[in-house]
Formats: C-alpha cells, sequence, structure tokens
C-alpha cells in the first residue's frame, strides 16, 4: 500500500511534457485533447516505479481539465464574420452558403444574438466549442450584458455541437423541441465524428453530449427576458428536419426562422427531409405572424417574410407542381430530374442541390422512399 505523499513539482511536470508529443500520437489520431491524453499515458508509463510522478500527472490532469471546462474553450478566436444588427438589439453572424468545410469552421448557418434586459439570448450554439467561443467574444465586444439564454433549431450539428461551451461558461437556460433534444442525443457520437471529419477535429473534439441540460418543449414555449418583453420558441412542424425551432420576439417583430427559410441559397433535401410537410410548416408560421415581420433565416441574410416566402416556400411550391405533372403524365425518375431549374442556378450549391431536390419529391409522390 502506497504511504508516500503526494508532492510535486515544476520539474516532475517538465519530464511529463517532454515526453507528451510521443505520448499522445494515438490520442491526437483518435480525437481525444492530445494534452491531457498525452499526460494520462505519462502516467501509465510511470505507475510501476514512480507512485509520486503518477500523482503528480493525474493531479495536473485533474487540473487542466478544470480548467478547461471553466472557460469552455482554449484556443484562438476563429475569424468569422462580423455579427451584423439587422433589427435593434438584434444581431447574426451569416454564416457560409456553401457546405460545411475546414475554410469555414463547419460555420455555414446563421448563429445569432438578440440582446434583451437582462441578458443576451443566443440562437444555435454553433458546430463546435471553438465557434461557440469566437462568437461570445463578439457578443462581449457588443454588450456587457451575460448570455443567459441559448436555443438550438434543430439536431444538426452546427445547431448543436456547440452547446457544451454554453453549459462550461455557465449558460443554464438552454431550449429545443423534444424530438431534436433526442434525436442529437442519440446521434451524438456520429454527429461529432462526422463534423470532426469535415470541418476540423482539434477544434471539434471537447464538444460533449450535454443533451441532459436542455429544457425542451413540443409545440411552443413562452420565456420572460425582462423589460416586459418575452420569447416565443415556437416548432412550426417539419419540413428541412422532422423538428424545428424558431425564436420570434414579438415586441421587434422579428423571427428567427431556423431552417424552416433560406434566403438567397439553395434549399437543400437530405434523406429525412419532407418538402411537403415543410411547406405547410411555412405556411403555419405565415399565418401566426405579422406580414411585415423580419425574418433573420436559417441559411443568408435577412429579409421580410414576404422575400423569405419567395425564397423558400415559392420554390417548394414550384418543385411540387412540376414534379406532379411529371408524375401525372406517368414521366420517369429522369423526367423528374430534368425540369426546368435555371431560374434558380445564381444560387449556391445549386449544382449539388437541383437534381437531388427534384429526385426527392419525384419519390415522396410516388411512394418510392427518400433516399
Amino acid at each position: 500500500m502506497r504511504a508516500q505523499p503526494k508532492l510535486w513539482s515544476y520539474s516532475l511536470i517538465a519530464a511529463a511534457v517532454m515526453s507528451f508529443s510521443t505520448l499522445s500520437q494515438a490520442s491526437t489520431s483518435s480525437g481525444g485533447d492530445p494534452y491531457v491524453d498525452g499526460f494520462k499515458a505519462y502516467a501509465q508509463e510511470v505507475n510501476s516505479y514512480s507512485n509520486v510522478l503518477t500523482d503528480a500527472a493525474n493531479e495536473y490532469i485533474d487540473d487542466v481539465i478544470k480548467t478547461e471546462r471553466s472557460v469552455g474553450y482554449i484556443g484562438d478566436e476563429l475569424p468569422i464574420p462580423k455579427a451584423i444588427e439587422v433589427a435593434n438589439g438584434v444581431y447574426s453572424v451569416i454564416g457560409s452558403m456553401i457546405w460545411h468545410t475546414p475554410s469555414n469552421f463547419g460555420l455555414n448557418n446563421n448563429l445569432s444574438f438578440i440582446i434583451f434586459d437582462k441578458g443576451v439570448f443566443v440562437f444555435n450554439a454553433g458546430a463546435n466549442p471553438a465557434l461557440a467561443y469566437s462568437l461570445h467574444q463578439q457578443i462581449k465586444r457588443v454588450t456587457d450584458k451575460p448570455v443567459k439564454w441559448v436555443a438550438v433549431e434543430n439536431n444538426q450539428g452546427h445547431a448543436y455541437l456547440g452547446a457544451s461551451y454554453w453549459v462550461d461558461v455557465g449558460v443554464k437556460n438552454l431550449y429545443s423541441s423534444s424530438m431534436a433534444n433526442r434525436q442529437f442525443n442519440e446521434a451524438f457520437d456520429f454527429i461529432k465524428e462526422d463534423w470532426g471529419s469535415r470541418v476540423g477535429k482539434d477544434i471539434t473534439k471537447s464538444a460533449r453530449n450535454v443533451s441532459d441540460k436542455f429544457t425542451t418543449f413540443d409545440s411552443e414555449m413562452i420565456i420572460d427576458v425582462g423589460g416586459g418583453e418575452i420569447v416565443q420558441l415556437v416548432d412550426y412542424g417539419p419540413g428541412h428536419t422532422p423538428a424545428s425551432t424558431s425564436l420570434y420576439v414579438p415586441s421587434r417583430k422579428v423571427v428567427l426562422s431556423g431552417d424552416l427559410g433560406f434566403n438567397e441559397r439553395m434549399p437543400v433535401f437530405f434523406s429525412y427531409t419532407d418538402s411537403y410537410a415543410w411547406a405547410a410548416s411555412f405556411e403555419n408560421m405565415m399565418s401566426k405572424l405579422p406580414a411585415d415581420t423580419l425574418v433573420v433565416p436559417g441559411h443568408g441574410n435577412a429579409a421580410p417574410m414576404a422575400t423569405i416566402k419567395k425564397q423558400t416556400y415559392d420554390y417548394l411550391k414550384y418543385l411540387h407542381t412540376e414534379i406532379g405533372k411529371v408524375v401525372d403524365n406517368n414521366g420517369t425518375l429522369e423526367d423528374a430530374t430534368n425540369i426546368d431549374q435555371s431560374m434558380y442556378k445564381d444560387r449556391p450549391v445549386f449544382d449539388q442541390a437541383a437534381s437531388n431536390n427534384a429526385q426527392h419529391v419525384y419519390k415522396e409522390l410516388t411512394g418510392g422512399g427518400f433516399f
């Protein structure tokens, strides 16, 4: 039984640092924290002959983990676009219009925040802790009010993976639709691995599953944000994703639609997209909001409701009409693929999305199943 005191010195830690790079190679390739894992490997290596070194390394590991957790992310602020004030106290970082890549750090959706009397409400946690940290630095340059609330639009990586950062820096009020939260929890390991491999493991590796920290809702939740204002979190229905949260501020006539709305960028259909439900959900949103509401979409710049309708809803209805004609005339999948979408060719990701979207609707109509 060991009875030696827990003594450590800078010389002992220095010894660990000297062997760190070799010992941590495996953890780096596996997506773990190479700094922490390097010390874990060192502690195991010296365990057989020095309990002092082992205890010193383990204590240091604990200190590092506590420090990392306390600040949410240790690293440089990413060079992301500057947040634009789209309405009074409403800011949005407009994400890249293409796919998530290392060059955009996974920022291919919009990250928004709203300044209220009691604090700041963030919409979308970010694709990784590095993005969440970088958004937070922008918020701090705009206001000294604390971030008190965070909501996510759906279960996708760029909405949810940065959530552990906000938990680590002390945000207690996190919100998601029940379905999105459940889907993210069930698929967390896959989502983290997939997004890490696409945008960078180094900025993704510290992301943790904090879905148990979220308050969830099924259709609508009202939050008092102080100063006589409220926020309405609403799931208007499925579409781009099976569950989709929008954030509406009645006092400012602004809705953060999430992926219910696209602007300038080509809407994209995935295997789980229900394009007919998407159109119905958009109609539901329009029926419940003033016609002059400003929309901050999930992708693209903020615009009046009429513009977002044209960019999203009208495109869906066009596809439904044209593919419907193909089906009525006993046309094939190839015929559906060849419908004219040239009027949308200037939209980003048109080449990757247009044919897929047409085929998707054809299979919805013919019972061919999603793909």
